[in-house]
């Protein structure tokens, strides 16, 4: 190739750069247009754009110095996040049906967005609107793989694990969820202290309960008993849920005190037996026989 020709190549080759430039800046800039005028289909369409175009050019090869190129990859990842946030903020202020549509977009975009950890709560909810429910437990299986820690989702699963018999994973994701909030986790970005906090509130009881009763039904009494003391000052609003647990918390110390010839933690069975009987329903009788019994044995104790 001759001179004139070479230079020719390389120019076009530059133009064709500067026009890729220039496209993705001016598919940024609508972008966040249509975010600001609520242009739900407009965001949609060039959140996708954009993130391909920044990623496209994020694949080519660094040009110039160091500096420079650090600049530029840290302007195009920035964009890149910014078309993950269009369809979140768009999604968070949808009717259930778009909503389910923007944040699925997002997945596609990227299963690993920290969007998407704030998206989940209103995802799930929208999906059951929208009588999709059907779909949330395999949506909610794959998301927990990407965010271990998210209440919402450990929320769901643990309740889908209850309600479907499947104490194993009962289990497990209540002991997350007690493991999650005891780590005194900061809220996400954008999430405020208040509904932070409530999330934990709502979750952290039944965790507690959920993981005590089955431990409970599995005779692991030390835990079952730690994890049913820690119940009861969330459960006390529940007649059901707070016999229960008093039930269970004076069977699992009657174990305790007989296996380790501890006659404090027998007394302690009898005095939470003793306070299950007390609330009215199925369980008060089998909890005033079982206070009965505990005492027999107390008294034969020294």
């Amino acid at each position: 190739m001759n001179r004139c020709g070479l230079l020719m190549a390389v120019l076009l080759v530059a133009g064709a750069a500067v026009a890729a430039a220039d496209d993705l800046d001016t598919s940024y800039q609508q972008l966040q247009d249509a975010v600001a005028k609520k242009d739900v289909a407009t965001v949609k369409k060039l959140a996708a754009d954009t993130c391909a175009m920044a990623r496209q050019e994020l694949a080519k090869p660094a040009e110039g110095a160091s500096a420079d190129a650090k600049e530029r990859t840290e302007y195009l990842q920035g964009i890149d996040t910014y078309a993950e946030y269009a369809l979140y903020a768009a999604a968070v202020q949808s009717e259930a049906p778009v909503m389910v549509d923007l944040i699925a977009t997002l997945e596609k975009q990227n299963p690993k967005s920290k969007y998407l950890d704030q998206a989940y709560g209103f995802y799930l909810a929208a999906l059951a609107k929208t009588g999709a429910a059907a779909k949330v437990p395999e949506i909610a299986e794959k998301a927990i793989a990407n965010f271990p820690q998210n209440p919402d989702l450990l929320i769901y699963l643990v309740n889908y694990a209850a309600n479907h018999g499947q104490t194993d994973r009962e289990l497990t994701f209540s002991t997350r969820i007690i493991a999650l909030w005891n780590s005194h986790p900061k809220p996400p970005e954008g999430v405020s202290e208040a509904d932070w906090d409530r999330k934990r509130d709502v979750s952290l009881g039944p965790a507690y309960y959920m993981a005590g009763m089955v431990n409970a039904a599995r005779q692991r009494w030390m835990d079952a008993d730690q994890q049913l003391r820690a119940a009861l000052s969330y459960a006390k609003n529940n007649p059901a849920t707070n016999a229960n647990a008093l039930l269970q918390l004076g069977i699992a110390n009657y174990n305790i005190g007989k296996a380790t010839m501890n006659k404090a933690r027998i007394l302690d069975g009898i005095r939470f037996s003793k306070q299950a009987a007390a609330v009215p329903g199925p369980i008060a009788q089998q909890a005033w026989h079982n206070a009965q019994a505990m005492q027999a044995e107390a008294d034969r104790m020294r």
